[in-house]
């Protein structure tokens, strides 16, 4: 982060587990405003745990989340929701709701006893069916879908939520890979219009394309943090994920590309 960069969210000592063995271990990070960070890095490393600390729903064993600038734990729910918007990993929709009335659950932590449903409301929900192609759906149950469609109506609910920080756990599961690309250029164009992203993305390529700062952990523990070219090598892909392979520029983009090598069988 530069030193003109207004920080949106700092993890500061953060400890995170689900047991006597913690899964992130006195973490520092921060996320500066208008960035499209990805965190990246092997099964079992800490990325879930860690995005979800970001978003409140895990309580820190030790150390604090500050979201701009306070305790994200001291500030009220529908407060925090109205700031940042989180995508889980495989959420669940209640049984017979369509994708319009989940896209509208979004927009709870707009209302309050004295401002209920509005046009407004009305108006971020189209749009959030637009972007994600779900407008002839949106009758449609929630439970009748692909997954990939489901995911998409998930998306459309936080997308509808409004938030100016989008924390997304896996944003692409479920997706075919053109629908891949077209939600993760969705997030891009979300990003350049001054959203601040926050994406958990298993694949190295999607990673190092759409991110304009890359973190990457390793047993619980942030070993790489900068631009894609600065943290994605091949020493660096081979230490973490165990993986020979080559670094290449994309010939689209220039970014990291990824080559494995060959590996011996038998």
């Amino acid at each position: 982060m530069s030193s003109t960069s207004t920080p949106v969210l700092t993890a500061k000592g953060l400890t995170l587990g689900y047991g006597a063995d913690p899964v992130v271990r006195d973490l520092d990070l921060t996320v500066a405003e208008g960035e499209f960070t990805v965190i990246v890095g092997p099964n079992g490393c800490g990325k879930s745990t860690l995005l979800k600390a970001l978003g409140r729903v895990n309580r820190p064993e030790a150390g604090t989340v500050l979201l701009h600038g306070r305790d994200i734990r001291s500030q009220r729910p529908k407060a925090v929701a109205r700031q940042l918007a989180l995508l889980p990993q495989s959420p669940l929709a209640p049984e017979g709701i369509t994708v319009r009335a989940l896209a509208a659950r979004g927009r709870f932590p707009h209302h309050t006893l004295l401002r209920q449903w509005s046009p407004r409301d009305e108006t971020a929900i189209a749009r959030a069916l637009e972007l994600t192609g779900l407008g002839d759906l949106a009758d449609v149950q929630v439970g009748s879908l692909s997954g990939g469609q489901r995911q998409r109506a998930w998306v459309a609910m936080v997308l509808a939520q409004d938030s100016a920080t989008l924390l997304l756990d896996e944003p692409t599961t479920y997706l075919d890979i053109a629908h891949q690309y077209d939600l993760l250029e969705l997030f891009a164009d979300l990003h350049r219009r001054g959203r601040t992203v926050v994406a958990v993305l298993h694949d190295l390529a999607q990673a190092a394309r759409f991110a304009t700062r890359l973190v990457m952990m390793d047993r619980g523990a942030v070993v790489a943090d900068g631009t894609p070219g600065e943290v994605v090598t091949a020493e660096r892909v081979a230490a973490v994920f165990g993986l020979a392979c080559d670094v290449v520029p994309d010939p689209r983009t220039g970014t990291p590309l990824v080559i494995p090598h060959e590996r011996a069988l038998g």
